[in-house]
């Protein structure tokens, strides 16, 4: 079907469940519409939409939560109602407080997410590998999970509790977060900075829950394969600005190609053509469906 994903967003949910129940999950981030199919026609099983990408690929801000929930939630319809495989975004600290939680994970399901992570800082986050993270107390964030389920209609839709107190408050206070998130309803754990192996190792025999880990790069985390984050007993590996930086490192190399000579032509071997963009993007269906429909309600003579 033209214009929208043939599968409905409660059966994303549905499906990302299955796969969750089945293996590990390689999500790479996609920060728009073109990206994720790109990762689909590639068969990744599932896609994450960072707010980072949104934030800084759309407004060129840091990510500190300068654009707002209905910005962020357009955004994301557009990549995920692009694809037919499940997609989880992330919503920042919520945009708020518990009213607010509440109707950012409405907005969220209605824009056909499979699911969203929440996150423990205060407002405004920081990224979560950066130093100087605030977080507002485990009962604050235990009100707010508790709220997203209330708040939801899909109970499938995948919510999942961001902790960042790893680099605040150190591992073991991240475990008892963790712990205390699950009992207020998260469905997921989403542990954050954790800076070794043994600490991911650590943290999923002590929190039994399904865990996504975020293998980013420049960060505080080493870089760990998706394979070996499954035998640690992950359910979830997330790549979310993996593409970005490539993309943007490419396009700094053809800039200074342009700026230099004046000519694309050394970079045409490193270019998507016309024709494979067109391709992905189903060009000729648009064209197809338009031509039949005008067919078949000719102009009068």
């Amino acid at each position: 079907m033209l214009l929208t994903t043939d599968r409905p967003a409660a059966t994303k949910a549905a499906v990302l469940r299955q796969l969750l129940a089945a293996k590990t999950v390689v999500m790479p981030g996609a920060f728009n519409a073109p990206v994720a199919m790109l990762a689909q026609k590639m068969d990744f099983d599932a896609i994450y939409i960072s707010g980072a990408g949104l934030i800084n690929g759309t407004a060129g801000y840091p990510d500190i939560g300068l654009l707002g929930m209905d910005e962020m939630v357009r955004q994301a319809s557009y990549i995920a109602n692009a694809i037919d495989i499940p997609a989880i975004c992330d919503a920042d600290t919520g945009y708020g407080e518990i009213l607010q939680v509440m109707r950012t994970v409405q907005s969220f399901e209605r824009a056909g997410l499979a699911g969203i992570h929440l996150e423990d800082q205060e407002a405004p986050k920081r990224c979560g590998h950066l130093e100087g993270k605030t977080l507002i107390s485990t009962a604050a964030m235990e009100r707010k999970l508790a709220a997203a389920v209330e708040a939801r209609h899909n109970p499938d839709f995948l919510l999942i509790a961001r902790c960042d107190a790893r680099s605040v408050e150190g591992l073991d206070a991240s475990i008892e977060r963790g712990l205390r998130y699950m009992e207020a309803g998260a469905d997921a754990i989403f542990p954050e900075s954790l800076q070794t192996a043994e600490e991911f190792g650590r943290y999923a025999e002590a929190v039994q829950a399904p865990l996504l880990a975020n293998m980013t790069e420049f960060g505080k985390t080493p870089y760990i394969s998706a394979e070996e984050f499954s035998a640690l007993g992950y359910a979830m590996v997330i790549f979310p600005m993996t593409t970005f930086r490539v993309m943007m490192k490419a396009v700094e190399g053809v800039l200074h190609q342009l700026k230099e000579k004046g000519t694309q032509k050394g970079y045409l071997d490193h270019m998507q053509t016309r024709q494979e963009l067109y391709e992905l993007l189903q060009y000729e269906s648009y064209t197809q469906m338009d031509t039949e429909l005008a067919s078949r309600f000719p102009e009068s003579t």
